[in-house]
Parts: structure tokens; sequence; C-alpha cells
């Protein structure tokens, strides 16, 4: 069956969009197969036959009722009990579309991309408020974080919200606030170093960051989750500051959750 994606998206409406390269018509009978990678549940979708010999085919698949899980999905096309894994040219990545799909109030979020052998394959992530982070950096003695609010509704407009920036370090039940600056839903807040040391002096460790947004009725973890770089822990490395000789530094949670480092 020659058939290669060479453009997949997921819609705003959570509808998977799909251009084919074909070799000759999609036979009747011929099903979209999504199966989970780890634990093996599929779902079927009848796709039929687009009729005239062409060299292009396209397929819109609603996503929401397949009532697919949180995990990575790999598609295969199947005719007759037989299958073969569905092709794919297309990146499947564009950060303007994801921004505009993280604008939208959701429970799961849905991401086509392609897999490192070539293949078509959807990511789908539980989708609570998060503060994404999209620029960090010291200077003048404060750590300062600059992002876009994703999941939450908020409309992507010029109206200011109340915010805060709490830190937390659970071993110790330390907690530390600064304001946070919000407007639609970009974001910018920034911490005295001076202050996250003096809030626990005497011991090293780990910060979490969350932000508290008016409008928003959770509170949010700061993350980085709307892009292709998996693996942030081992893959980005930022600058660090010394205090007083004690080094700070950011990083990353292998669930690519943001923390502040003290006296690492």
């Amino acid at each position: 069956m020659g058939v290669v994606v060479t453009d997949a998206e997921v819609t705003l409406a959570d509808v998977l969009s799909l251009r084919l390269a074909i070799d000759e018509p999609l036979e009747d009978g011929t099903e979209l197969v999504l199966r989970h990678r780890t634990t093996g549940v599929e779902r079927d979708v009848l796709l039929g036959s687009p009729g005239a010999r062409a060299r292009e085919a396209t397929l819109a698949v609603s996503l929401a009722p397949l009532e697919l899980s949180a995990g990575r999905w790999d598609a295969y096309l199947r005719h007759e009990g037989k299958r073969s894994r569905l092709r794919s040219v297309d990146p499947g990545f564009s950060l303007d579309h994801l921004d505009a799909y993280a604008l939208c109030r959701r429970t799961l979020a849905y991401r086509s991309y392609r897999t490192r052998n070539g293949f078509l394959a959807l990511k789908i992530s539980e989708a609570e408020p998060v503060a994404e982070v999209r620029s960090i950096w010291f200077r003048e003695g404060r750590f300062e974080v600059m992002g876009l609010l994703a999941y939450t509704g908020l409309e992507d407009d010029d109206s200011r919200h109340e915010a805060v920036l709490t830190l937390e370090r659970r071993q110790t039940g330390a907690h530390l606030k600064a304001t946070a600056t919000v407007q639609g839903v970009r974001f910018h807040a920034a911490v005295s170093l001076v202050d996250v040391l003096a809030a626990e002096p005497d011991g090293s460790g780990m910060w979490e960051p969350a932000l508290r947004v008016e409008g928003v009725p959770t509170e949010m973890r700061l993350g980085s989750r709307l892009d292709d770089v998996d693996g942030k822990r081992r893959r980005l490395h930022y600058p660090s500051a010394r205090v007083d000789g004690v080094l700070i530094k950011p990083c990353y949670t292998a669930d690519d959750e943001l923390r502040i480092e003290v006296g690492g």
C-alpha cells in the first residue's frame, strides 16, 4: 500500500487532518488504526475510498469520540486484516499552531508528529492549566521568567490579571512569594535571589515555582511542554548565578517542570 503522509495536523477542534500521497485510491474497507504504544489498546476508523484515481487524498478524523487515553499512539492502515505503519514526511511541528491550540481550555491535548523512524504518531497529554516557560534569565540579582498561560481559556488580549509567583520547598515547607504580571495570556515574574537564600538560609535543595492568576481556579506549575524538545533535564542548561558564594541555577525535572536548584 503506497501511502505517505505529507501533511498532518490536529486542528483546534481536535480533528486529525491528513494529506496523503498515494499510488492508487484507498480500497473500500480500509481502516485507520491507532495503537497505544504502552498498553496495545487499539482504536480503528473506517476510511472508505476516495474513488477516482489521484495522487493525493485528504482525511479528517475526529479524535474525541475515539476516547483515546494519554500516551503515544502509532498510526497504521489496515485492509482485509493486513496492516502497515503509516509513513510520514511531515515533522508535525509548528510553534505558532501549538500556541494557538493551547489558548483553549481542554482536558486532553492531542499532537501529531513524525517518529524518528519516519512514521505518523499521536502524542496525547493531560491538559490542565499550566504556565509555559519561554524565557529564563538572571539579572540584577533576580531570577526572571516569561511565558504563556496554556489551557486556561483566558483571552489573548490586553487585559491584565492579578498574579503571584510562589516558590515552595516541599522538604521543609518553606514558602516565598513575589508579584507577577499577566497581560492576556502572557506572564512575567521575578524574584530576588537574596530573598530565596534568606527564606532557607541553612539548606540547599529544589524550589518549585508556580503561578497563581486571577480567573484561573488552580495553581499552575511552571514547565515547558509546547515544543518538540523532550527530556529537557538533559538537553537544556541555563546560566547559573552565585549569591554570597551559593550556586543557584534553573533546571527541569523528568516531567519538564521547572525547578530552581540552590546550592547544587
